[in-house]
């Protein structure tokens, strides 16, 4: 079974996290957290940093870790490394998404995040709810 191992932003924005809707592939219009691969040789907050610039044309900071979630997928298995990040410049453009949503903690269950997302979700209820 394919292995993958991707890396994954929670940008927040004062009380906002962003949310992105995918504009392709096998899971086109699912809610996730922007991100993507990372190459061979690149640490991951690196390979977090050149996806966005890619995915937002947009730079961000890259703040803390928040978890690493494995899930098994139908036909690969994969390993996520998310990061809570703040945008350094204010302007995000989607390049590689149909659309994006700011979402408070109270909303973050408005859309329909993809199922490797849907721990993220949970894993950030907890976080924000501890740094309040």
């Amino acid at each position: 079974m394919k292995q993958i191992e991707v890396v994954a932003a929670i940008i927040q924005h004062g009380d906002k996290f962003l949310a992105t809707q995918r504009g392709y592939g096998d899971f086109k219009d699912g809610w996730e957290f922007p991100g993507g691969k990372i190459e061979p040789g690149e640490e991951p907050k690196e390979a977090l940093k050149r996806e966005i610039k890619e995915e937002l044309a947009v730079a961000i900071e890259v703040q803390e870790f928040l978890c690493t979630v494995k899930y098994q997928y139908e036909t690969f298995y994969l390993t996520m490394h998310c990061f809570i990040c703040e945008l350094v410049d204010s302007e995000i453009t989607l390049l590689e998404h149909e659309a994006a949503k700011w979402l408070t903690v109270d909303t973050l269950d408005s859309v329909d995040w993809l199922p490797a997302d849907v721990e993220v979700v949970e894993k950030l209820k907890e976080f924000s709810i501890i740094s309040r």
